[in-house]
């Protein structure tokens, strides 16, 4: 099966030769064909006579270069069309590793005399060594099914609040308590849920979080009528729950999904919580006219054994775990290596001596401090700020949340397409996240200029749609720098995008009762340009940590 790699021009130099050095293969061909074992039945270049069919691929030569290899055109692999026969070419030297992190290296890549990955990106068709949907994407959309579970769990808190702080007359700081009071037991479970995930599997971690969650869920009406302090309790636990969910499955995707894959398939993902915001937002509202407000909680807290049950007989945490999975398939995913050891001790003070991390850590805070309020209070912005009902506010909350389900989605293919054409991946992760702030700022700081409520759920609309450009930006760049411990990275820089969210949320309701919302729009914008500069100074593509 032909499969896409990563060629560094000095490793062939170091055994093919250069300058005329094609006729140095005559030396040992034997030896080079045991050495680069790429593509079955390929060929010397037209200037040279065949070597055996145990080579599917093209020598071609250069004088600063020696020989090359180039796919036959009935080859399943494309090469960018940069490579030009015995030509120069610019070559991609951003580093990209056409596997998972469950494994050393990949098949199709010659490592260099010091071990180094810095090396041609080359496409594969990964398609063709699967059935007709690969299990890897199973695994992908459980995931995209369980952060759709997660947000339609939180966000129906966001619409319910409003009978509910009715019933219970609650002020404007008290609901903001309420819904901070998730982010208190989210916090916890971060880093710990990034450490559980490497040591005990992804399946075993996200499977406990989306069963907590669920059951705190059900449990959240008679917690409210038992009283304030016993809400407070659940909602934390609810957190506690869902702070695991986003280590666990950057845990299981760097282990499932090979790089050429990767931001496509973590927009997929990431989509999954804009979609459940999509249908919490929309069918709270009508559940609770027709049945009343504990019925949100109700349903979908039940809906998490559906998704439990299917997770227990189609999720594994590892390629090497799923007994069904084809060889074919694992050679993909695996690059055709052993599998690497789980690991066991993690480098603080080396990763937290990286500048990239902390572009990431301080990134993902200015991030999440616009994204929470918008999650959290935008259905109370539309009832007290637009007159909006409860029914519409919901309904209008929709097309934000429905906005980055696309968008992600369209961030992905255009990371994974720049990339592909020689961008950088650096150069590509800091034009996606400059997107996902300013766009989100410039949108933001319209909304006191607006005079029509249409105006201002479209100042939303597109605030959010361009805020989904940061799955392909940073939400990405955890598996860039530190793919090994890519759990871990992503659980510390959430920890600091859920204080955004616990300070974030509960200074809103302080603010509405001292200011009004400019005011909380304001630091949301000031934030996000703090962001983007930090990002942009700090921030890389380059593997960091190994």
């Amino acid at each position: 099966m032909a499969l896409g790699g990563l060629i560094s021009n000095r490793n062939l130099g170091s055994f093919i030769g250069s300058g005329d050095g094609c006729q140095r293969l005559g030396k040992s061909r034997s030896e080079v064909s045991n050495r680069v074992m790429l593509f079955p039945n390929a060929f010397l270049c037209r200037n040279h006579q065949p070597l055996q069919a145990s080579l599917q691929h093209e020598l071609g030569h250069r004088t600063s270069f020696g020989c090359f290899i180039q796919p036959r055109m009935d080859s399943t692999i494309r090469f960018r069309n940069t490579f030009k026969e015995c030509g120069v070419s610019k070559i991609n030297r951003s580093r990209a590793y056409y596997k998972s992190e469950d494994s050393d290296i990949t098949e199709g890549v010659v490592p260099s005399a010091d071990g180094s990955a810095e090396a041609i990106l080359v496409e594969g068709n990964l398609q063709n060594a699967s059935p007709w949907f690969p299990r890897r994407w199973v695994i992908v959309l459980l995931c995209f099914a369980s952060f759709l579970l997660c947000n339609m769990d939180r966000v129906n808190m966001s619409i319910a609040i409003l009978p509910m702080s009715q019933e219970y007359n609650w002020s404007s700081a008290t609901v903001g308590l309420i819904q901070s009071s998730f982010f208190w037991g989210y916090l916890l479970t971060q880093i710990l849920g990034g450490i559980w995930a490497d040591k005990f599997g992804g399946k075993v971690v996200l499977g406990f979080g989306v069963v907590w969650w669920s059951f705190a869920t059900i449990m959240t009406p008679i917690a409210a009528r038992l009283g304030l302090p016993f809400l407070l309790v659940v909602r934390a636990f609810m957190g506690i729950g869902e702070g695991v969910a986003m280590p666990a499955m950057n845990n299981m995707l760097s282990k499932w999904i090979p790089v050429s894959e990767r931001s496509r398939s973590l927009a997929l993902v990431y989509s999954g919580m804009y979609l459940g915001s999509v249908t919490g937002l929309a069918f709270s509202p009508m559940l609770i006219h027709k049945f009343g407000w504990p019925s949100v909680f109700y349903s979908f807290g039940s809906l998490g054994s559906i998704w439990f049950l299917l997770w227990l007989k189609f999720a594994y945490s590892s390629p090497k775990d799923d007994p069904d999975l084809s060889e074919e398939e694992k050679k993909v995913i695996l690059g055709g290596s052993k599998p690497r050891e789980p690991v066991t001790v993690i480098p603080w003070k080396l990763i937290l001596s990286k500048p990239p991390v902390w572009a990431l850590i301080i990134s993902h805070f200015c991030h999440n401090w616009g994204t929470f309020i918008l999650l959290t209070w935008m259905p109370t912005y539309y009832n007290q700020v637009l007159k909006f009902n409860l029914t519409e506010s919901g309904l209008l909350c929709v097309l934000p949340w429905l906005t980055m389900a696309v968008f992600a989605n369209i961030g992905g293919w255009i990371a994974d397409t720049l990339v592909s054409r020689g961008l950088s991946i650096t150069n590509v992760r800091k034009i996606m996240q400059s997107i996902g702030f300013l766009g989100p700022a410039f949108f933001l700081s319209q909304l006191s200029h607006v005079k029509t409520p249409a105006m201002a759920v479209l100042c939303m609309a597109c605030s959010q749609g361009s805020d989904a450009f940061s799955q392909s930006g940073l939400y990405s760049n955890h598996q860039d720098i530190g793919p090994r411990y890519a759990g871990v990275l992503l659980g510390l820089s959430n920890t600091a995008g859920v204080l955004a969210g616990v300070f974030g949320t509960a200074a809103t309701g302080y603010i509405l009762q001292r200011g009004s919302w400019d005011d909380v729009f304001k630091v949301a914008v000031a934030l996000y340009l703090i962001g983007t500069l930090v990002w942009n100074l700090f921030a890389t593509g380059e593997k960091i940590l190994d």
